[in-house]
This record gives structure tokens, sequence and C-alpha cells, in this order.
């Protein structure tokens, strides 16, 4: 805790590159020497180079936020042996974490991204053969994508004779830059987790413990993921139209190929999965647009997409510390017995699902206007704007509706019986929640006053809210809203009424006759498109692992064919 705080604050307080720079190289090359000795150390300071500037600032300082606030949740929600060594590898993941940010050198940045793909690996327990698969794909795709990163980071020395992050500028107008960046940019996919390179999140999602999810897939492999695409689109590469095409088209197909999946889920930590890849869509989407409003936008959301899903995946975690179930199925009726839970888990859903005043809804509405201005231009792109907003506002409104079902599935539907007992998590674990719920309150609410313009416009620069939502205003209007509703709702319960159970032709509705809520989303899966589209899914026709691993396979018994060592 004391290394993560000071860490933070020591990111906040330096001001100048130059200081940051020279207390960072002077800790590591001071560590070396002791460590190694000087003469492994000649031309070193050509690798070993750590910078500071708004964009790490930013991002190492919800590291920090994260880190803190999932390791308290640890020290209730694991227990003992349940993950090997979970803490020394939950410190690991944090300084590469924020050795990754801090690296201006792309082979020192390979270095950390690297081993945060084995923490990656070590945080999921192998407790049965579907969990060990599980961690066996993540590690394949994690390590396959920073194979491919090698050959971008070689194409860009071969261009430019640098690998200093802020010194490469590349333009994309021939094929090996073009290269580079498809290179990087599947390692940079890979992490995020967007389409088609999304498929270990929701399967690490459903087997890893809570916490792991909550740390990797939903707030640092997102916050890494995004902030290396924000490196490569604003410093390493300058996009042309062809390379902004292709991360529009990306973002849209990733946000609706994923939240239809979402639809359909049992499991809700699956669920929560699928949108920890939808999501995702949306920050490609800023950057794809390239605008000042739209790449703010982008880290906005990526922010806003850590702070409701690493909550929503640590309610989820409370829901199986209490009552050991995963599918939506088997709960009901929980909003009594966890009422903590229930109204954190409730403004997660609504931040998700761009419900107003939340975060959610700001960064959402940040994406709409950037697209609407990206319209204005002349390019191919620009002119397919409408495509691009239309499906980014179906996203939303498909993740509201998968978002009730999670919601009414779990805490508003007919308690089970055998779940009368359950009662609320100790406070270690819902604090995190609360603080992360608030979080989204203000970050909604203070969105044009303070959040953009002191955390991101020092990023991107300055830009004009020109047609943006009031959020002051607006969240005016929805506190007194609720106001009046919690007014109406005092005053008729002030005349007591009968209650009586529920019946049917006269017989008491027994809970195994009653139907389950995600009964009602069967009908999505029943449509003739839909149905062939679910069904190639469930075959895996849309994972990259199962489809290379099949294609392996295919190449090696064709080749023991050719060659039987007769």
């Amino acid at each position: 805790l004391v290394v993560s705080l000071f860490t933070g604050y020591m990111t906040l307080s330096l001001f100048s590159s130059s200081v940051q720079m020279a207390v960072l190289d002077g800790i590591i090359g001071k560590s070396c020497v002791l460590l190694f000795g000087s003469n492994l150390l000649e031309g070193a300071d050509r690798y070993f180079t750590f910078t500071i500037d708004n964009l790490s600032k930013l991002i190492t300082l919800f590291i920090s936020i994260f880190s803190i606030l999932i390791l308290l949740y640890s020290l209730v929600y694991i227990k003992a042996g349940r993950v090997k060594n979970y803490y020394p590898w939950f410190l690991i993941t944090i300084g590469c974490s924020y050795g990754a940010v801090l690296s201006d050198n792309l082979l020192l940045f390979l270095t950390f991204w690297g081993i945060l793909g084995i923490t990656l690996y070590k945080l999921i327990p192998g407790r049965d053969e579907e969990s060990s698969a599980t961690a066996k794909k993540t590690l394949i795709l994690i390590g396959a994508s920073d194979s491919i990163m090698i050959i971008g980071i070689a194409l860009i020395w071969r261009l430019t004779g640098s690998l200093s992050i802020d010194s490469v500028s590349l333009p994309t107008n021939n094929i090996l830059s073009v290269t580079a960046f498809l290179a990087l940019l599947v390692g940079s996919f890979t992490k995020a987790g967007a389409f088609p390179f999304h498929s270990w999140v929701p399967d690490y999602a459903k087997d890893a413990p809570a916490s792991s999810s909550a740390l990797l897939p939903a707030s640092l492999d997102k916050l890494l993921g995004i902030y290396f695409l924000a490196r490569m689109t604003m410093d390493i590469f300058v996009p042309g139209d062809g390379i902004r095409l292709l991360l529009l088209t990306i973002g849209v197909i990733t946000i609706i190929s994923a939240v239809m999946m979402a639809l359909i889920q049992h499991n809700y930590k699956r669920l929560l999965g699928f949108h920890a890849v939808s999501q995702v869509g949306y920050m490609v989407l800023g950057f794809g647009l390239g605008s000042l409003i739209g790449i703010a936008a982008g880290l906005f959301h990526m922010i806003n997409h850590a702070l409701y899903k690493s909550g929503l995946l640590l309610s989820a975690g409370c829901v199986e510390y209490r009552t050991g179930e995963e599918n939506i199925n088997d709960l009901g009726g929980l909003s009594r017995a966890m009422p903590v839970t229930f109204l954190a888990a409730l403004i997660f859903a609504m931040s998700i699902s761009g419900v107003p005043p939340l975060n959610g809804f700001a960064s959402k509405w940040m994406i709409y206007q950037g697209i609407i201005d990206f319209g204005s231009g002349g390019g191919f792109a620009n002119k397919l704007w409408v495509v691009w907003l239309g499906l980014a506002v179906l996203g939303s409104a498909l993740t509201l509706a998968s978002f009730i079902k999670f919601i009414g599935g779990i805490f508003l539907s007919r308690q089970k019986p055998e779940l009368e007992g359950v009662r609320e998590v100790p406070v270690l674990m819902w604090i995190p929640l609360a603080i992360l719920a608030l979080f989204c309150i203000c970050f909604g609410i203070f969105a044009t006053n303070f959040i953009v313009p002191k955390l991101f416009m020092p990023v991107t620069g300055e830009f004009q809210f020109l047609g943006f939502w009031n959020s002051s205003f607006v969240s005016l209007l929805v506190i007194i809203s609720l106001a009046l509703g919690i007014i109406f709702y005092l005053a008729l319960n002030l005349k007591k009424f009968r209650r009586e159970d529920s019946f049917i032709g006269g017989e008491q509705l027994q809970a195994q006759t009653s139907f389950a809520t995600p009964e009602f989303y069967k009908t999505i899966g029943e449509f003739r498109f839909f149905s062939w589209i679910y069904g190639k899914a469930e075959e895996k026709w849309f994972d990259i692992y199962d489809l290379s691993k099949k294609f392996v396979l295919w190449l090696s018994h064709l080749f023991s064919e050719a060659h039987t060592g007769v």
C-alpha cells in the first residue's frame, strides 16, 4: 500500500519531465551498478530510459487507485491457497504496469509488457481442467501477440534508427510503416481485448477469481492496452485515412459482436467478460476519429470503463462469495439480503449502459459528439459517420438490455428458498465497491467542469464543448426527479396495503414454476440470422485461438503424412 501510494503521489507531485527522468534513471542506474557492476551498463542509458508526461501521469494515478482498492477486496475474498503466491504476483503486476507506462524505450516497454502476460497466467488458479485451459489460452494469445510486436519494433528501428517513443513519428504511407503499425496494433488489441483478439477475456472473467479479473482484464490491461494505442496514434505513428477507417470498423464490430454475445449468457461472470470486450470498441472509435475530442473521449471512456467494470466484477465476486453460484438462473432476490452490493452494482450497471448523469454517459456522449464532428471531413470514413454513430448508440441500447437481465436476474427477481440465509459481504469487500460507485457518480456530474479539463485536456490539448451536455444542470434535474420519486413512494406507503403471495388459477405460485429473467432473452437467439451466428460462435468460428490451434494441428498432420520417418 505504501509503495502504491508513494508512486501515485510522485507522479502527481513531479511536474518537470527532466527532473522525473533524472530521478527514475538515477534509481535504476544505481540499483543496476550495485547488482551487476558498472561494466554491464555501458550504453545501457540508450535502453533504460524512463519518462513521465501528462498521459503517463494519468495512467499511473489510476493504476495506484485500482491496485489499492482491489488489494483491500482481496484481503477477504482470496482465501488461503486459492491462488498460489497471489500477493507476490499481484505486486509484480503493479510494478510492471508502472514500468510499462513510464518506459520511453520500446524494448524496455516490451519487457515489462511481456512480464504482465506471465502474471496474467499466474493469477488464475488451475483448480480444474477448464480453468487450466483458460490460463493456457490466455498465455498463448498474449505471448503470440507479444512476439508479433517484436516484428513491429524491429521495423521501427529499421525505418528510424531509434526506439525512443518520444523521438519516433512515422507516417503510415508505405508498406513497412503500415506493417509496423499493424504488428503493434495486434499487441494493443490483445491486451485490451478488442476483436478479433478478444476471446481470452470472457473465459478469464468466468474462470479467474473476481479480484484477478477486476485487476487485469477490467482495469490494468485496459489501461495499458489503450495507453499503448494512444502512444501509437499520438506519438509513434501519424495514422492515415486507411488506418482510421480500420480502427473505426474494428471499433463498431467489437461493440456490436460482444454485446450480442453478452445478451445470451447465463453465467454472469462471462456476461461481464463480453461487456469488457464490447466497451473497448468505444475507446477504439475515439482514437479512430483522430480529433482532440475523439482522443479525449477514448481516454475518458478507458478510465470510466475501468471504474465500472472493475466494480461490476467485484460485485459479481461478492455474489459468488455469499452464494457460491455463477448462473443467473440460480439466483434472485438478493437486493434485500445484500443491499450495499445491490446499490453499487446498480450504479455500475447504469454507468456502463450510459444512463445520465453517470460517467459512462459523459464519455459516450463525447464519442457521439466526436463522430458528428468527424462527419464534416471529406474522406470515405468521414462520409460513413452515420453508420459509426448509429452502431455506437445501438451498442449502448443493447448494453442496457443485457444489464436489465443482470440486475433483474440476480437482485430483483423472486428469491430462491435456498438463498434465504444470504447476508451482506464483510466491510473490506464492499468499501471498494462504494468508492468505485462514488467515482462513477462524480466523474459524470463533474465531467465538463472539472474531470475532462483537469485530467484529459492536459494530455490531448484544449477543445471546446460545443453542443456538449451540461452535466451539472442535468445532474440537478436527475437529483430533483429522484427526490420527488422518493417523496411519492413514502407518501403512498403511509397507507397500509394488504400483502399476499402470487397466485395462478387459485394456486400459489411456486419458485419452481416462475420464469427466470434470462428466459425472456431466449427469443433473440431464435431469429434465423442470429441463431446461425450464435451457432457458429458456439463452434468457435470467431475465436482466433481455436482457429489457430486447428490450423496448427492440421499442418502438423499434413507434415506427419508427408514424412512418416520411414
